[in-house]
């Protein structure tokens, strides 16, 4: 039992709990528990309570100037609930820290699952990079291994045609390819044939002088075959290409006394028409 100060009488008693013991003389009993009806607190109300609690406040003041201290007993359920309550807050408290802890965990985490997605990407960039390099010079070192005599169908006619495919989707692939169509089969017309499309690759990569020899060995023993008289005009105007108009004429002459016959209008057109810019003689 303590002496309460003013302000924690008027505490005690706007919340009506406890019982006064006034002097020691008399202890209020607790009254039973009533139900009631929740109050509604309006202004009238409120004015109500602060009144009763200013009356409240005198008498005690009266009461302890005149040496009659006022004495306090706290209610037990009072101290339960303030009790929980003070369980409660501590808790919550220890709650807000977790939280506070895992927004911090959560903001390093999301700091370093950032660095870790651009170190992935530097990674996967120089993967990609050293991939490639890799890939390159395979492909250069096939590319630029001897050619072997193998056939890898065993069949002259289609290796020459699997060469051709390729060509349309690995240039450099099917040049090879048709490089081995020579080395596997060497004086047959599949060799020829890969001699002569070697010839026109050359052309096309603006490389007449490279083009000659391929064409050379196409027509080689000047074959009858359906592709010779056109590769024979090529031949001819290679030669003329990188000066050197007697082979040229020499071309055209055979072409004349070989295909011609049997040559179409336009390579006949083609050969006359080479005749003259090449200055040869009728």
């Amino acid at each position: 039992m303590t002496k309460l100060s003013i302000s924690r009488a008027r505490a005690l008693a706007a919340a009506a709990v406890g019982v006064v013991l006034i002097g020691g003389a008399a202890v209020a009993q607790q009254a039973p528990p009533n139900i009631v009806e929740r109050t509604e607190w309006d202004n009238r109300r409120l004015d109500q309570l602060d009144r009763n609690v200013r009356r409240l406040e005198r008498a005690l003041t009266q009461r302890n100037a005149a040496g009659q201290p006022v004495l306090v007993e706290p209610d037990p359920e009072v101290v339960t609930l303030q009790g929980q309550f003070a369980l409660m807050d501590r808790r919550l408290g220890d709650l807000e820290a977790t939280v506070r802890r895992i927004n911090g965990d959560n903001e390093r985490l999301t700091f370093q699952l950032d660095e870790a997605t651009r170190d992935n990407q530097a990674l996967r960039t120089r993967l990609t990079d050293a991939e490639n390099r890799i890939q390159k010079l395979e492909t250069q070192a096939e590319l630029n291994a001897p050619i072997e005599a193998t056939s890898p169908t065993g069949d002259a006619g289609r290796d020459l045609a699997a060469a051709v495919a390729l060509l349309s989707s690995d240039r450099p692939r099917g040049e090879r390819a048709l490089e081995t169509v020579i080395a596997a089969w060497p004086d047959t017309p599949q060799s020829r044939e890969a001699n002569s499309r070697l010839g026109d690759l050359r052309v096309a990569a603006n490389d007449k002088a490279g083009a000659v020899p391929y064409y050379a060995a196409a027509l080689k023993d000047w074959p009858r075959i359906g592709w010779a008289a056109d590769t024979t005009l090529k031949l001819a105007d290679a030669l003329f290409a990188t000066q050197r108009k007697p082979q040229g004429c020499a071309a055209l002459a055979e072409f004349t006394r070989r295909y011609a016959p049997t040559a179409a209008d336009p390579q006949k057109a083609r050969a006359a028409q080479l005749r003259t810019t090449g200055g040869c003689a009728a």
